[in-house]
């Protein structure tokens, strides 16, 4: 077994003098880290790395790829020949080297074995790779990738959730202000009508232990099951014109050419991204750079 091949333990690659091993410990991961550098130093090289050695000790992840560089953790081929690196080659480079696809592949193919060879690794190490984890692309509001439902429901959260109110609040605050981050609304949980209607909603809802889907939502919105919010009737606080409007725009919003992206695909769950069915470790690449900034906002 390889010095490096230690569970909990990330092999980074070598030091300055090319010597000494660098090993870090995957247990000083607790909270946040940040990698810190200039353009084309090597921050997403040392970030990808480091999910490849959280996947090789069968540590599951769920990525949020902004730029779509992550994708790269699905580039691993074991054996490292031209075939397998054949499709995804430049062929403009191999116009450039005067050479057929094929020869370019088999190149390429010879300096990543080369390349992985100088830090002692091999063919069998991607496969050991590959075999530890699953890897997926998930692309929301797109069917590039992996479609994944963002807005079929909004399930109920578990009672473990419920039972905790400072994150059953949290829970509720988020989703409605994801909700209005989609449709372009920047809202103030304290100060935002809209907001606070849509929290009081799910509240209600999810108190009741039943789920909503936006269908559901925009008929509540113009219906509300309660008639106070507050010690204010509902249509003081927000008439029933305004709350009209308020559906129509999300209505507006799920109507829209495409939107039906963001409905289609497996439910955006945690457990079941982070474990397949059998319980093997998962790699759920969540790939957004094709979304706008409100759609971003609002996925993450």
């Amino acid at each position: 077994m390889q010095d490096f091949e230690k569970l909990g333990l990330f092999y980074l690659g070598r030091d300055d003098d090319q010597k000494n091993l660098v090993l870090y410990d995957s247990k000083d991961l607790t909270t946040h880290a940040v990698i810190i550098g200039m353009t084309g130093s090597g921050k997403t090289g040392l970030g990808i790395d480091l999910l490849e050695e959280a996947a090789m000790d069968r540590i599951p992840v769920i990525a949020i790829d902004p730029k779509g560089d992550i994708g790269n953790l699905m580039l691993s081929f074991p054996e490292l020949d031209g075939e397998q690196f054949r499709p995804w080659v430049d062929s403009r480079q191999a116009g450039k080297a005067h050479e057929t696809v094929g020869e370019y592949a088999t190149e390429v193919a010879g300096r990543w074995r080369k390349g992985l060879e100088q830090w002692g690794q091999d063919g069998e190490r991607i496969r050991t790779l590959r075999e530890n984890a699953d890897f997926s692309i998930y692309t929301p509001g797109s069917s590039a990738g992996l479609p994944i439902s963002v807005l079929q429901s909004f399930t109920c959260p578990p009672d473990i959730i419920k039972q905790d109110k400072d994150l059953y609040r949290e829970k509720i605050a988020a989703t409605a202000t994801s909700v209005l981050a989609l449709m372009g609304i920047a809202a103030d949980p304290i100060t935002s009508r809209e907001h606070i209607l849509i929290s009081n909603l799910l509240e209600h809802r999810w108190d009741e232990g039943d789920g909503l889907d936006l269908p559901g939502l925009i008929t509540l919105i113009q219906r509300p099951p309660f008639s106070r919010i507050g010690v204010m009737d509902v249509d003081d606080f927000y008439p029933e014109k305004d709350r009209l409007a308020l559906a129509m725009q999300l209505n507006n919003l799920l109507a829209s050419t495409g939107f039906e992206a963001w409905m289609e695909g497996e439910p955006l769950d945690a457990a079941t991204l982070l474990y397949t069915g059998s319980g093997k470790p998962r790699v759920s690449i969540m790939s957004i750079a094709h979304l706008s900034e409100n759609e971003r906002m609002f996925f993450v």
